[in-house]
This record gives C-alpha cells, sequence and structure tokens, in this order.
C-alpha cells in the first residue's frame, strides 16, 4: 500500500538525498543527518541531531523514528525516546534524539544515516470504562511472569 506523505526539505539541504526505503521489503527508511559541522557525541551523551525535513502525514497515520540496528551493534547508538512518534499534525523539522550508550566517542558527519523513519496506521480508541476485565490465562502476570526459558 502506498500513502502520498507531503514532505518539505529544509533550505540549503539539496545534498542529501530524500529518505527511501533500501530495499523492496524494507519497512523504514534512513534519515540523514544534516549537520553543517561533524557533532561528537561522548559516552552518555545525547544530542538532537537535524535531518532538515519535515512532513505532512495524512489523517490516521504517524511516522515512528527509530534507531539504527548497525549503529546499535556497531557503535552503542540508539535514541532516547525510542520510537520517537511524530504525529499527523506535526509540521516542524524531524530532529532524531541520539544517545551514546557506548565506550567510545562517536562522530556524527553531514549525510549519515542515523535512524529510520516508519510510517503506520493509527487506532484510535474509546475508553469504555468498567468495573473488572474479563479474565485470560495470564491474567495480572507482569514484567518476566514467564520466566527465562
Amino acid at each position: 500500500m502506498l500513502v502520498p506523505v507531503s514532505l518539505r526539505r529544509l533550505p540549503g539541504n539539496d545534498d542529501l538525498p530524500l529518505p527511501a526505503y533500501e530495499t523492496d521489503q524494507a519497512a523504514g527508511m534512513d534519515l540523514r543527518a544534516a549537520l553543517i559541522a561533524p557533532q561528537t557525541l561522548a559516552p552518555g551523551e545525547r544530542q538532537a541531531v537535524p535531518t532538515a525535513i519535515a512532513i505532512a502525514l495524512p489523517p490516521g497515520y504517524e511516522a515512528q523514528v527509530r534507531p539504527r540496528s548497525g549503529l546499535a551493534r556497531k557503535a552503542g547508538i540508539s535514541m532516547v525516546n525510542s520510537p520517537g512518534t511524530i504525529d499527523a499534525d506535526y509540521r516542524g523539522e524531524i530532529m532524531v534524539l541520539l544517545i551514546n550508550l557506548g565506550q567510545e566517542p562517536f562522530t556524527v558527519n553531514r549525510g549519515d544515516r542515523i535512524a529510520q523513519l516508519v510510517v503506520a496506521p493509527v487506532a484510535r480508541v474509546v475508553w469504555q470504562e468498567v468495573e473488572s476485565l474479563e479474565q485470560t490465562e495470564r491474567g495480572v502476570g507482569g514484567f518476566g511472569h514467564t520466566g527465562v526459558q
């Protein structure tokens, strides 16, 4: 299913490719750093990295900004708010809140692929307050209730 989404590239960033699917079955499109100068993240440091794009999602959709698994595995780079949610009514620049969870400084350069963008439909709910919930086999079992193996 193709969903038309309007995209605005911020001025002075024509050199950066637009987000694109890298393979036929990819769920996410890579977002690139729109930095003027390289930024280095020390271990434990977090920074908002600009992408130089703004989008207008249709009603009933959201965009999720997610970490890139390769950056996480190789350098310990992730996102502070993973996934970050872009609502259909947001029109500002997409920023990626990177964090260095690794043990070495990490430098982000202009054009680096720093995150993924996944567009997905959103279900809206209508709350139906009740006195009790129907029972399930799991019940109230929470974190780790099924064990390790």
